[in-house]
Order: structure tokens, then C-alpha cells, then sequence
């Protein structure tokens, strides 16, 4: 009987923990291993960029509509700039477009959320109303009009358009996480093990923060993957359109967008950044289902 503590200990510590056993189910889905993979190399080639011999922005018009070559590995555009040069510029706003509006999206839908379903009554009846509006509005075209009022504001920090694209994306994306967040909180409040918290003299931050909010980090991540790749395809028709981020910064909107009437002669202006935004939101899309999977509670309590 004396030996049987130490080795329920040593048995205990044995015991993987939770984020080992979710990081294992993660890279067991193939297929999200991989889109990591090619997610960091985009991200490292946005973020090296500057390497490349050319300007995004400068004009060559000699060299205009020149194909793919080893000069040009992805052609020139009408202003014979280098497309696979402003392809790599165009990721880093497309990429901190994605990443920005979604860490706000997010942000403003678990807080919404959490107070919504955790408190209920009043304040639960406010929120969804609030959030159910917002969800009535035609999305496109109130991202439109926002964008153009955001810039007219007397407002320096406000002409940053990559800036303005961000806040009104995360402003019109918040509600589908506030509405899941709600959700989970409303079914985690009434837990055994909560209501043993509130008896201990557990106060509201408390209970929030440290005992329902880590459980709901699973869907919130899954969550957050879809928002972020809505975000990118956002953003990019938005550009496409000529109301996102404007000249001369390029994105892989208004890169595809200079392909409108050349599509069958220059054919390379609409492949590559078309190209680049399918593999990003596909990467994106493999690791929300990894993340799914590795949060599972029946996976990882079974073993799979």
C-alpha cells in the first residue's frame, strides 16, 4: 500500500497533457501539417520580399505584357511591373488583412458572446438584437459605403486604406463567433463544475476567464480559420472592385482586377494571383479542419 501513491504519481505525470495530445491529433491530419507548411512559406516569402530585384510599384512600360520568362517568372502587367514581385507585396496586405480583422472579429464576438450567454436576461436579449441587426445589413455593400465614409473622415490614421479595409471587415464579420460563443457559454454556465465554483465564492471574471472561456477554445479557433480566409476572399474582391486597398499599394484584388479585358491574351494576370489566393484560403481552410479534429473531445478522451 505505501508503494501505490508513488507510482499513481509517477502514472499521472506520465499521462500525456492536453495541448501535447492536441498538437499530436493536429499533425496526424495530413493534410493541416501541410497547409502549415505552405502558410509559413507564404508568409516568408510576403515578409522577404523586399529581396526581389524589382519595385512593385515602378513602371516599365517597354516591357509591358511580357510572358512568364526567366526574367519574369510570372509575366509584367500593362505598366510592365513584375506580377510575381507585387504578388509578394500583395500577400503581406492580403495576409495582415486576414490576420488583423480576424484577431478583432474575434475579439468583439467572444466578448459579446461570453457576456451575452454567461449573464442572459436583459443584457442577452440587447446583445442578439444588436447582433441580429447587424446580420440583416447586405454585407458587400455596406463594407462600400463604410469604406468611402471611413476616408473622408478628417482623420490622419484613417488614410491608411489597408487600416480602413481591416476595421470594416472585423466591423461586419463579429456576429457568427458572438453567436457561437454564446452558445457554448449558455451550455457550460449550468455545468456541475461551475456551479461548485460560484459555491466556493468564485466571482464572475473568475468563472469567464479561467473555467468556461478555456473551454470554448476549440470552436473559437476552428472559428476563427473561417473568418480568416472570408477575410482574405473579402478583401480581395473589394479590390477587385476598386473599393478595398487603393493604388499604388498592390493586393491580389486589384492585381486580378488589371486582368478584366486581357484575360485571353495575357492570361498569366489573372493565373497567378487567382493561383495565390486559392492556395491561401484552402492552407486555411485545411488547418481549421485539423483544429477541429484535434480538439475533439471524443478523439482526444479515446485516443482516436
Amino acid at each position: 500500500m505505501t508503494e501505490a501513491v508513488p507510482n499513481l504519481a509517477q502514472a499521472a505525470t506520465a499521462q500525456p497533457s492536453l495541448a501535447r495530445m492536441v498538437l499530436h491529433r493536429f499533425f496526424k491530419h495530413r493534410l493541416a501539417g501541410a497547409a502549415i507548411l505552405v502558410l509559413v512559406i507564404l508568409i516568408l516569402f510576403s515578409v522577404f520580399a523586399y529581396l526581389s530585384p524589382y519595385s512593385p510599384t515602378e513602371q516599365d512600360p517597354a516591357n509591358s505584357y511580357e510572358r512568364p520568362s526567366a526574367q519574369h517568372w510570372f509575366g509584367s502587367d500593362e505598366l510592365g511591373r513584375d506580377i510575381f514581385t507585387r504578388i509578394l507585396y500583395g500577400g503581406r496586405v492580403s495576409l495582415a488583412v486576414g490576420l488583423l480583422s480576424t484577431v478583432l472579429s474575434i475579439g468583439l464576438g467572444v466578448l459579446v458572446g461570453a457576456l451575452s450567454g454567461y449573464f442572459g436576461g436583459w443584457l442577452d436579449t440587447l446583445l442578439m438584437r444588436v447582433t441580429d441587426a447587424f446580420l440583416t445589413f447586405p454585407t458587400i455593400f455596406v463594407l462600400i459605403i463604410l469604406g468611402a465614409f471611413l476616408r473622408e473622415q478628417p482623420i490622419p490614421w484613417l488614410k491608411n486604406s489597408v487600416l480602413v479595409v481591416i476595421l470594416i471587415i472585423a466591423a461586419m464579420s463579429w456576429m457568427w463567433p458572438a453567436r457561437l460563443v454564446r452558445s457554448l457559454f449558455l451550455v457550460l454556465r449550468e455545468r456541475e463544475f461551475i456551479n461548485a465554483t460560484r459555491a466556493l465564492g468564485g466571482g464572475h471574471t473568475r468563472i469567464i476567464l479561467l473555467h468556461i472561456l478555456p473551454n470554448c477554445i476549440g470552436p473559437i479557433l476552428v472559428s476563427a480559420t473561417l473568418q480568416m480566409a472570408l477575410a482574405i476572399i473579402t478583401e480581395s474582391g473589394l479590390s477587385y472592385l476598386g473599393f478595398g486597398v487603393q493604388p499604388p499599394t498592390p493586393t491580389w484584388g486589384s492585381i486580378l482586377a488589371t486582368a478584366q479585358t486581357k484575360v485571353f491574351s495575357a492570361p498569366w494576370l489573372a493565373f497567378y494571383p487567382g493561383l495565390m489566393i486559392f492556395i491561401t484560403v484552402m492552407a486555411i481552410n485545411y488547418i481549421g479542419d485539423g483544429l477541429r479534429d484535434a480538439f475533439d473531445p471524443y478523439v482526444i478522451h479515446t485516443g482516436g
